[in-house]
């Protein structure tokens, strides 16, 4: 196959509209690396946190009594301007399937959804509160430039030492188990521990150093097992802090990364000369920056520590 009817194929499967006013709308709204695209980023991230303030202040019964008309009129507002986002979101990719079924497009319609249940459904108003899910849309916002680089960071930090985690919370677990098995036969039901599964509540307490005091040993060897087991949780707390450390300054060595999105399945976070998706193999749209570029810095731009 000519190498020319190759790339059209492959930009059939893509998602980003190849030319008009649809692919300059996906670059803003989908891309931060532009200064339109961060603009709408930002108004977006004021937007979201003010439609939160709102709901929160709503709920207080005093406030609400004498500024019902007003919080009702910014809802509406906020309600309009999210459903045009979530319209115009739709509209300007290839396959906007993809775009609804994705853990943001889910997020984006929960956001909108209550209000407009409550007014063409009364009986639903209940659900009214669940348009606080509008601040997960914050985590969109932090595809930022400024931010996204040490969102990704963190994000691969966590994934990279997430069986190491496992590890260490079955053995926490196997700890938990074998404590609250030797407090049940030390200070049983007649100081409270009634079964083993009541006896691992209070080693799970006590290794975190919480303390409730609902539950108190009685006998010497009860309270001696409780001191090792009070000096034992310090060094369980310290452990995943340490295993999440190593594995954040090792990740912190590795290139910078963009906000170029997929077209074919939306994932973010591509290096600047990346060609191909990390994660489905796509052809990647040409990255488009306009920031000013720094030395040293593939992804361009100027980095928080200049």
């Amino acid at each position: 196959m000519p190498p020319r009817q190759t790339n059209e194929t492959l930009r059939q499967r893509l998602g980003r509209p190849e030319t008009g006013w649809r692919e300059r709308w996906y670059t803003i709204i989908f891309e931060a690396d532009t200064r339109a695209g961060r603009l709408f980023d930002i108004a977006l991230l004021v937007a979201i946190v003010a439609s939160v303030l709102v709901v929160m202040i709503d709920s207080l019964q005093g406030v609400n009594e004498h500024l019902r008309q007003l919080f009702t009129v910014l809802e509406w507002m906020f309600t309009l301007l999210f459903t045009a986002e979530y319209v115009m979101r739709i509209l300007v990719v290839r396959r906007p399937f993809r775009y609804v079924f994705s853990f943001f497009g889910v997020i984006d319609f929960l956001s909108i959804m209550p209000t407009w249940l409550a007014f063409f459904l009364p009986e639903l108003a209940f659900l009214i509160d669940v348009r606080l899910l509008r601040l997960l849309r914050v985590f969109r916002i932090l595809k930022l430039t400024v931010y996204f680089e040490e969102a990704e960071i963190l994000y691969r930090a966590l994934a990279n030492s997430r069986r190491k985690i496992f590890v260490f919370l079955g053995t926490v677990f196997i700890i938990t188990v074998i404590l609250g098995t030797i407090m049940y036969v030390v200070e049983g039901p007649q100081h409270g521990f009634t079964s083993i599964p009541v006896s691992m509540y209070w080693a799970v307490v006590t290794l975190t150093t919480t303390g409730f005091g609902d539950m108190v040993p009685k006998t010497p060897l009860g309270q001696f097992i409780t001191s090792l087991t009070i000096l034992l949780g310090y060094g369980i707390i310290a452990f995943p802090t340490g295993i999440v450390g190593a594995e954040l300054a090792a990740s912190i060595m590795k290139r910078p990364l963009t906000t170029r999105s997929c077209t074919h399945c939306l994932t973010e976070g591509h290096d600047p000369d990346a060609e191909y998706c990390k994660h489905c193999g796509s052809q990647l749209p040409e990255y488009q920056n306009d920031r000013p570029e720094v030395p040293g810095d593939p992804a361009g731009g100027r980095r928080k520590d200049a």
